[in-house]
């Protein structure tokens, strides 16, 4: 079975299904990894790799602290508050194994109960403590453009992204609510590709790109195929549509400004893990 790899841009800028959050307090009953190591990573690369392998395996390569508790409580790096100023520069390399007995009939660990043991493991070897709040911070709502017609880069999925679904489409959250999503970002360019997305999954991305949270208002049931191509910073030497500007015309959509209610997770202590 192949393995699920995430590269650290397809974390930071990508989230393929919206799990539930958990609670952030420690939990000594919370499940956790039989075993588990953390190791500071001083290769000095940038890239960055996270597997979640067959037989509950965890290989997390080269991860800064953020990411990982942005991918074990299934939040934006938005939505993460306060910590110190290492949580985004020291890097680490983590690996851990379930139990076989935590597995399921596929040999795999499910996703919210991976979530679970990344927690507890953040808890234990970095001392994280944390606490949800909501607070009224800046966002974007995606909402469909004045004339109401969709763009060229949006159309209506006609195929079936779930094979045992019988064509019922998954409800909203669910991890077989879209086909397949990919998002590819360099200094010249950034490309969104969603088929058989729902609106909220774009939204989402979205919000990873322009780092506030994205509501989907667009009103648009079932599930769409999506290709989005913009310049990250336009420039007289970079020219090019920007994130906002191609939303509006390529998919038909628009991105207007507000101020809602956001639920953030704050960070109240964070220590450097403790030696294996």
């Amino acid at each position: 079975m192949a393995a699920i790899r995430l590269s650290l841009l397809a974390v930071a800028f990508l989230c393929l299904a919206s799990l539930s959050a958990q609670p952030a307090n420690p939990d000594a009953s919370k499940p956790q990894f039989e075993v588990a190591t953390v190791r500071p990573n001083k290769s000095g690369d940038t890239g960055a790799a996270l597997d979640l392998r067959p037989g509950g395996r965890l290989v997390a390569t080269n991860q800064m602290v953020r990411n990982l508790i942005r991918i074990a409580f299934n939040v934006q790096a938005h939505q993460i508050v306060g910590g110190p100023a290492w949580l985004d520069s020291e890097r680490f390399d983590n690996s851990a194994k379930s139990s076989d007995a935590d597995l399921d009939a596929k040999g795999m660990m499910p996703p919210e109960q991976f979530m679970l043991r990344l927690q507890a493991l953040l808890e234990e070897r970095f001392a994280m403590k944390t606490h949800w709040e909501t607070r009224q911070v800046p966002a974007f709502a995606l909402i469909v453009a004045a004339d109401g017609r969709l763009g060229p880069a949006l159309k209506a999925h006609t195929g079936n992204c779930d094979p045992e679904s019988n064509g019922i489409v998954p409800p909203p959250g669910s991890p077989t609510s879209h086909c397949v999503t990919s998002a590819h970002r360099t200094s010249a360019s950034a490309t969104v590709i969603g088929t058989g997305i729902r609106m909220d999954t774009l939204a989402r991305n979205l919000s990873s790109a322009v780092g506030r949270t994205v509501t989907d208002r667009t009103g648009l049931s079932g599930i769409y195929d999506v290709h989005l191509t913009f310049i990250p910073e336009p420039s007289p030497e970079m020219p090019g549509p920007s994130l906002f500007t191609a939303v509006q015309e390529k998919l038909g959509l628009r991105l207007e400004p507000e101020r809602a209610p956001i639920r953030v997770l704050v960070i109240d202590g964070l220590d450097r893990p403790t030696s294996n």
